[in-house]
C-alpha cells in the first residue's frame, strides 16, 4: 500500500538537516520499503509497505535519526487522503494559490477547541477545518503571522506539518 510521509522539522542547515533527498530514499529502501520517491527538500517521501502506520512511522523515523541524526516526526497519510483534501480546498480563485497551506497530522483534534480557533479573529490570514486537514491563507502582506504551525501544536496539543497545496496535489498523484 502506497504511504506518503511527510517529515516534520526539516531545517535546511543544522542537525534536522536532510543532507540529500537521494539519501533518504535510499535509507528508506535499505530499511526495508518499496518503491521509495522523494520531492523536494523539505522532506516528503511515497513509498510503498503492508506495514501499519505506527510501524512504518516508527521504522521511518528511527532509520533517519541513525542514519542522518535528524529527530523528526513523521506524519503519514495515503495518496487519497492528500488528493482529498487538495479538491476540498476551501478557497477561490481570489486567493493567492501560493500562498494556500495544509496543515496535516495523524493526532486527533479536539473539537471545541477547533470551534474556538474557527471563530477567532487572524486578520488577513485566514483558518478553515477540512475533513483531512487544516487550511490556512497566509497572504504576503499579513501585518503579523500568528498562524503557523508552532502555534497550531501548541493550541491542539498535536504534532502537525504544513505544506503548500501545490506540494499536496503532487503528492496525492504517486
Amino acid at each position: 500500500m502506497k504511504k506518503v510521509i511527510l517529515l516534520r522539522g526539516v531545517t535546511p542547515t543544522g542537525q534536522n538537516r536532510i543532507p540529500k533527498m537521494a539519501y533518504l530514499a535510499e535509507i528508506l529502501t535499505e530499511a526495508g520499503f518499496e518503491n521509495v520517491w522523494t520531492y523536494i527538500q523539505s522532506g516528503n517521501a511515497v513509498l510503498e509497505t503492508n506495514l501499519p502506520d505506527e510501524a512504518v512511522r516508527k521504522l521511518v523515523h528511527d532509520t533517519i535519526l541513525k542514519k542522518i541524526g535528524a529527530d523528526l516526526s513523521v506524519i503519514i497519510k495515503t495518496p487519497d487522503q492528500l488528493g482529498s483534501a487538495a479538491r476540498e480546498n476551501p478557497f477561490d480563485e481570489t486567493h493567492d494559490f501560493s500562498r494556500i497551506h495544509l496543515v496535516l497530522t495523524n493526532d486527533g483534534l479536539d473539537t471545541e477547541i477547533l470551534k474556538s480557533l474557527s471563530q477567532t479573529d487572524f486578520g488577513d490570514e485566514e483558518f478553515y477545518i477540512g475533513n483531512e486537514c487544516l487550511y490556512l491563507y497566509l497572504p504576503r502582506d499579513a501585518r503579523k503571522k500568528r498562524l503557523n504551525t508552532n502555534f497550531l501544536e501548541k493550541r491542539l496539543g498535536i504534532r502537525a506539518t504544513m505544506r503548500k497545496i501545490s506540494v499536496v496535489k503532487k503528492l496525492s498523484v504517486y
